[in-house]
């Protein structure tokens, strides 16, 4: 009976100190703050001294120190002791690392040959982090009390490191998704800006012309004003939509917040731009969605509420989002003009770049509107 009690206290306490390491991990995508987190935590639960975080470059064959907690006065103070290979990694490099090795096991080779500033260290416990078979990194961890570590101590370790090794890899691919939504980004605003200046340019040079050819055969100079004003406008529209593209590239639209925080800030800020009322309405589960489909979402809706007060004549509109059965759906909705979908008004490129993008993130988009009855699109995209 006292060995079932010992053996289930061990348990909790393993499930406890691994909840809590998991808990850490999931505070934030930002590999960083992971690692040093994680660091401080499994310090503190398994009663150790000191721990860092080798990691291999991804691009580069080359693994650097990301990661430190508490080293002692004579690495802390030497950074230069803290690069380069030792006796750890090159077995790490060459696959003989089998798992987490006790405390007394591994000589520090950074600490060998040191007597001051060590804190008494010597040893260290080291576990290997791979995913999917590829070499991440190691995990070091040391005791200033040489104790060896216990049989629970090691399998937690082995099971923190797995941890660790989802948790890089996650904020990695996390990190190659905004880089593909930004280049996405770059290219879709590249094709706007490229299709609205060219037939906006097209019908400036147009008016121009027109009122060239009116000078040349001496015809009425308030037609001849007109004409040139009518040029100007058209000037001044297409500057301020490029201006609003080259914004939207420079902007980094989601800033630390979730989606639906960004969605109720845009409406807002629309709204007050605007003199539109403008709600916003979110029904969504604890689960974010990828970095590059909420750029997009984000994006859509800007594009919209873009639409609404530029051509729309509406006193109220409503953005709503929700997700459900792995899809994200984006409403917007107005109360304005409205118009043949089957007969596109001239210049509304913002509807066929939103189509465009919609396609991009996989997804297809409604729209609905008639004459005098409001305007509504309606965007699915599946979840990733």
């Amino acid at each position: 009976m006292t060995s079932d009690t010992e053996q289930l206290r061990r348990r909790n306490r393993e499930l406890s100190i691994l909840k809590t390491i998991s808990e850490e991990l999931n505070r934030s995508i930002e590999l960083d703050q992971a690692l040093q987190a994680v660091l401080a935590k499994v310090a503190e639960l398994l009663d150790l001294q000191t721990g860092w975080i080798w990691l291999q470059d991804p691009d580069l064959e080359d693994t650097y120190l990301a990661a430190a907690q508490n080293l002692p006065p004579a690495l802390a103070n030497n950074p230069h002791l803290m690069e380069g290979t030792c006796y750890c990694l090159d077995t790490f490099h060459a696959g003989d690392m089998a798992g987490a090795a006790n405390i007394n096991v591994i000589t520090c080779s950074r600490l060998k040959r040191l007597v001051d500033g060590t804190d008494g260290l010597r040893y260290h416990a080291s576990v290997p982090l791979y995913v999917h078979g590829s070499e991440l990194g190691v995990l070091n961890v040391a005791s200033a009390d040489w104790r060896e570590l216990t049989e629970d101590d090691l399998r937690i370790l082995y099971t923190v490191g797995d941890l660790l090794s989802i948790s890089i890899e996650r904020a990695r691919l996390f990190n190659r998704s905004s880089e593909m939504g930004a280049l996405e980004e770059r290219n879709r605003l590249a094709r706007e800006i490229h299709d609205t200046l060219a037939q906006d340019l097209a019908g400036i040079a147009l008016q121009l012309e027109t009122a060239d050819a009116m000078l040349e055969s001496g015809s009425d100079a308030d037609k001849i004003h007109d004409t040139v004003r009518q040029a100007l406008e058209l000037t001044r529209a297409s500057l301020e939509d490029a201006r609003r593209s080259v914004l939207d590239l420079r902007a980094a639209p989601l800033e630390g917040r979730s989606l639906a925080d960004a969605l109720v800030a845009l409406s807002e800020s629309a709204g007050s731009s605007s003199g539109i009322d403008i709600t916003c309405v979110v029904q969504t589960g604890e689960d974010r969605l990828s970095a590059r489909l909420e750029t997009g979402l984000y994006r859509l809706a800007q594009e919209a509420l873009s639409n609404i007060s530029r051509h729309s004549n509406a006193s109220a509109a409503q953005v709503r989002f929700s997700t459900h059965d792995q899809q994200a759906i984006l409403e917007v909705e107005d109360n304005g003009r409205g118009f043949d979908p089957g007969d596109l008004p001239e210049g509304r490129f913002g509807l066929v770049g939103m189509n465009e993008r919609v396609k991009l993130l996989g997804g297809h988009m409604d729209l609905t509107s008639s004459p005098g009855r409001g305007t509504r699109i309606k965007i699915t995209v599946p979840q990733e």
